[in-house]
This record gives structure tokens, C-alpha cells and sequence, in this order.
């Protein structure tokens, strides 16, 4: 019986381990999915190697007022700025900030929404109703306001940043991995994990959530895009990442005023944003179609 145990669940892990080998080759065949991915391997190995690129203290950061507006030259491949900074070592740091705030309050989001959401989903009743009136009153307030409110209460830092994108995060954290999970706990395996004594915990950690990953990664692609976006929107209203550090939003705000006569300071951060926020649309739209299983 301990066998016949053992071979199914062996060939359980097997099938499970096959989709998602499928979902990688429905993946690469996805050509603007594949495009994308290039793209933000690229911006997120710019990201990690910033520093080894370009000297954050003396290059990023420094002024130098003889320097400054100069237009794009093979010295300074996206010119200079009004103080005399390179643009593009700016834009490259800039990507470390956006990355690594889009991602954090992207993992803190979904870590406290998700848990939220699955208990919802799982346990229903009482406390499916109590959590998800609860989103529904975050839900209700626009996501750019409700960080907006949190950065005005706590003023301008890094910290405050993750903190205000990850509680606007959470409500749709919470509501897709309940959809996910309502169907999974009446399957034949989770019932079968509770006749063999297993506690809801070790059910919802070790059998649901693994089973209802597909939606939820492809959320998690789309709000990375969504968090740099209101980021930049945050700096650029002066709510955000506070100069001198390097920010895409902050560098638009800073080159609208000399916007006339040197348009690449405002048009090199515009489009930093719009192709790293391009690549996680076309990589999350890639996503949800291979871990579609009504295109298998």
C-alpha cells in the first residue's frame, strides 16, 4: 500500500513538473513574450551591475555645473543634466531603484494579500466575508490616491515608498488568490491530504496555494509594471524618491523645466519607463496565455 502510495504521488509531482515544462516551451513561442523578457533581463542586469558601470558617488550623484546641459555625444551618450550629471548613469542607477521598489512591495503585497486571500477562500464562511469587506474598502479607493494619502502621512523615503505601494497592492493580491483558491479546496487531493490528518496550514501552504500559482504570477508581473509607474508618478508630483537620488519620475519632473531647448532630459527617462513597463506587459500577457489551461 506504501508503494502504491509513493508511485502516485511520485507521478503527481511528475505531471505537475511536465505542465510546467509545457507552459516554458507555450512560452517561448510567444515571440513579443520572449521580446519582453530579453528587454527586462537586460534592465535588470544594468540594475545589479549599476555600479560596476558607473561610479554612483563621482558620476551619478556629483555636479558639475561645466558640464551641465551638454547634448548627447559619445562622451555622454543621453547628455547631461542641468547640474552637469550623466544622464545615462542616471537613467541606469534609476533602474536599481525602480526594480528594487517594484519588486519589494510587489513580494510584501503579495505575501500579506495572498496569505489573506487564501484563508478567505479556504476557510469561507465568517471570515471570507469579514477579509474581503475589509479589501473591499481598500478596493474602493484608487490605488495612486491611497499611496498618495500613506507618502503624505509618512513622508518621502524609500521605506515609506515600499510600504505605501505595498498596501495599495494587497486588496487585488487578496481577490485573485481567492478566486484561485476557492476551486482548489474541494479537489481530490486536498481531501485526501485532510483524511491523512494533515492540519489546514500544512493544506493551504503545502497543496492549495503550490495549485493555484498560475494567476497569481501573472498578477505579480503586471503590478511590478504598475508599482514603477505610480513610483514615477509619485517622484514626478514630488512625493516619491527624493533628489539627488536617481529616479526615473524625479528625472522627469527635474527636465520638464528645460524641456524647449533640451528635450532629451525629460524624452531618455520617458522612455526608460515605457520599456521597462512595455517588457512586463508583453512577459505578463506571455504568461497568462501559456499558463492558460484552456489552451492546452
Amino acid at each position: 500500500m506504501a508503494k502504491n502510495n509513493t508511485n502516485v504521488n511520485g507521478e503527481a509531482v511528475v505531471k505537475k513538473q511536465n505542465q510546467w515544462v509545457e507552459a516554458w516551451k507555450r512560452l517561448t513561442k510567444n515571440w513579443s513574450a520572449m521580446a519582453g523578457l530579453a528587454i527586462l533581463v537586460i534592465i535588470i542586469l544594468a540594475a545589479i551591475f549599476a555600479d560596476v558601470l558607473y561610479d554612483y558617488d563621482n558620476v551619478v550623484i556629483k555636479q558639475n555645473i561645466s558640464a551641465r546641459l551638454q547634448a548627447p555625444s559619445a562622451e555622454h551618450w543621453f547628455g547631461t543634466d542641468e547640474v552637469g550629471r550623466d544622464v545615462f548613469a542616471r537613467i541606469v542607477h534609476g533602474a536599481r531603484i525602480s526594480l528594487a521598489i517594484g519588486l519589494s512591495a510587489n513580494v510584501v503585497s503579495l505575501t500579506i494579500g495572498g496569505i489573506l486571500g487564501a484563508c478567505a477562500g479556504f476557510y469561507g464562511g465568517k471570515l471570507d466575508m469579514i477579509i474581503m469587506r475589509i479589501m473591499d474598502v481598500f478596493l474602493a479607493i484608487p490605488g495612486t490616491l491611497l499611496a498618495i494619502c500613506i507618502m503624505a502621512a509618512l513622508g518621502s523615503s524609500v521605506t515609506n515608498v515600499v510600504i505605501a505601494m505595498a498596501v495599495s497592492g494587497c486588496p487585488g493580491y487578496a481577490r485573485i488568490v481567492r478566486s484561485a483558491v476557492m476551486p482548489v479546496r474541494d479537489m481530490e487531493y486536498v481531501e485526501a491530504a485532510r483524511a491523512i490528518g494533515c492540519t489546514n496550514k500544512r493544506i493551504i501552504f503545502a497543496h492549495v496555494i503550490p495549485n493555484s500559482l498560475a494567476p497569481i504570477i501573472v498578477q505579480a508581473t503586471m503590478h511590478v509594471a504598475s508599482v514603477i509607474l505610480t513610483i514615477a508618478g509619485l517622484s514626478f508630483l514630488g512625493l516619491g524618491i527624493s533628489p539627488p537620488t536617481p529616479e526615473w519620475g524625479s528625472m522627469l519632473s527635474a527636465g520638464r523645466a528645460y524641456i524647449r531647448g533640451n528635450s532629451y532630459l525629460t524624452m531618455f527617462p520617458g522612455l526608460a519607463i515605457m520599456i521597462t513597463i512595455l517588457a512586463l506587459n508583453l512577459l505578463g500577457d506571455g504568461l497568462r496565455d501559456a499558463l492558460d489551461p484552456r489552451l492546452r
